[in-house]
């Protein structure tokens, strides 16, 4: 059977260690080598490191993070930006943070790394607005940074100069997006914007940018200290090197962030590693992978690689890495209409299909739910959003319309019999009378 430990812990080898936020401990265990590594290095040779060792973005997109750097143009006379995307606003999603809060040098040398290969002088790290702590804690680092000679005017004596720079949002899930991230960094309202062009060419301020995830840039340290082979090793598959965050929550005996290596499958991510379900009496309904937005999973569709790759089989996406676990006794249309909530409420507005059909999607269900529906309705719910994935600027279109659509394909009887019934079979509901029109809490 496979281990469901990490051969050697990455991310969070920091985070049982007293002040594990601060530089002190971060170079106590080699923090920074990296760095001084990459300063002595070509930027080519950084590039072809990180695309040997099958990083791959843990954003949710799984897009190679070593070729994502490879597309910023050689020969552009302005200047080039490293944009980290912190935003981390998905439902059930909560690893980043982590990162952040507990180890935020690893994130700083990888986001340095970085600036070095697709020679930056200048990176943004773009923290979700609601995070308090994180924020502090990656401020401090940056202060301590700039202190010990890591960040300034001469990178570790290296004559390399290089900015680092924090902004924090204003709470707007669209900002997750990584165009609508940079035009909020711009001062602008924060909206998707169409491409191409792509960020690698015209991103911040029309200039090339990367952007990347948290988790992403913190594993680019470990790579270039040990090697792409290294990291390579830590993973069970071949589709993706080395080892991953995972955050369980739902109806698990121990939910939270886990270090483990790649190529586990879903199911033992939830019974092996979260410990299985909270209550023996209450079996597994549902899962949704990897964020609000994903597909939903039965019980014999988890017994699949949690990587990018794998779960494209059974229908869904492994997404940010968070998996939540539903049990039985769980109702689906109310689960389905606060997800639906929640996207209707941080659509942007720039694209009809989002601003509209995201309301209509959550009325419809708040009906469905309260008892006050019809057959019609339940149709309506896969005509809207069958109408609004793929007619939208950016995948928000795809966050509304995926989990309708799966939930009512998977459990259409529990929809019906909302309907048969005339109320919510799994007990009382929030809302006894909804108008059309209205729009309630």
């Amino acid at each position: 059977m496979t281990n469901v430990q990490p051969a050697e812990r990455v991310f969070s080898k920091n985070w049982d260690k007293p002040n594990s936020h601060t530089i002190d401990v971060f170079k106590s265990t080699g923090g920074y080598e990296a760095l001084k590594k990459a300063l002595a290095m070509e930027p080519a040779d950084i590039i072809q490191i990180v695309i040997d060792a099958k990083l791959r973005g843990r954003g949710g997109a799984g897009f190679p993070a070593g070729r994502k750097w490879s597309f910023v143009p050689k020969d552009s006379e302005k200047p080039r930006y490293v944009a980290v995307n912190a935003d981390e606003s998905e439902p059930g999603t909560f690893k980043d943070r982590y990162i952040m809060e507990r180890d935020p040098h690893q994130l700083i040398e990888g986001t340095a790394i970085a600036c070095k290969a697709i020679n930056a002088h200048t990176a943004y790290i773009y923290v979700r607005g609601e995070f308090g702590l994180a924020a502090t804690r990656m401020q401090a680092a940056l202060d301590e940074a700039y202190e010990n000679g890591v960040l300034g005017k001469d990178v570790l004596g290296s004559g390399y100069p290089l900015d680092i720079y924090l902004h924090r949002g204003a709470g707007a899930y669209i900002c997750g997006e990584e165009t609508a991230l940079l035009e909020s960094l711009e001062g602008k309202k924060g909206q998707p914007r169409l491409k191409p062009p792509f960020p690698a060419v015209e991103g911040a301020f029309a200039c090339p940018t990367v952007v990347n995830n948290v988790e992403t840039l913190a594993a680019v340290g470990p790579i270039l200290a040990k090697g792409a082979d290294w990291w390579k090793s830590l993973s069970y598959t071949e589709a993706e090197g080395g080892t991953k965050l995972v955050g369980v929550s739902g109806h698990v005996a121990c939910p939270g962030v886990f270090e483990v290596p790649g190529g586990l499958t879903l199911k033992q991510v939830i019974y092996d590693v979260a410990g299985g379900m909270r209550n023996p009496d209450r079996p597994l309904k549902a899962v949704i992978p990897g964020g609000a937005s994903c597909p939903i999973l039965l019980p014999h569709e988890i017994d699949v690689g949690y990587d990018f790759d794998a779960m494209k089989t059974v229908g869904s996406l492994m997404g940010t890495g968070c998996p939540t676990v539903i049990e039985e006794g769980t109702c689906i249309v109310r689960l389905l209409k606060r997800v639906e909530r929640f996207y209707a409420h941080e659509s942007c507005g720039q694209c009809t299909p989002c601003r509209e059909g995201g309301d209509w999607l959550f009325k419809i269900l708040t009906r469905i739910e309260a008892g006050q529906a019809t057959d019609a309705d339940v149709d309506r719910i896969e005509s809207i959003a069958s109408k609004i994935e793929g007619h939208t600027i950016c995948a928000f279109g795809e966050a509304l319309s995926w989990p309708a659509r799966s939930y009512l394909k998977k459990f259409r009887d529990e929809f019906i019999e909302h309907v048969r019934l005339g109320r919510c079979p799994y007990g009382p509901i929030e809302v006894r009378s909804v108008a059309m029109s209205g729009v309630v809490a």
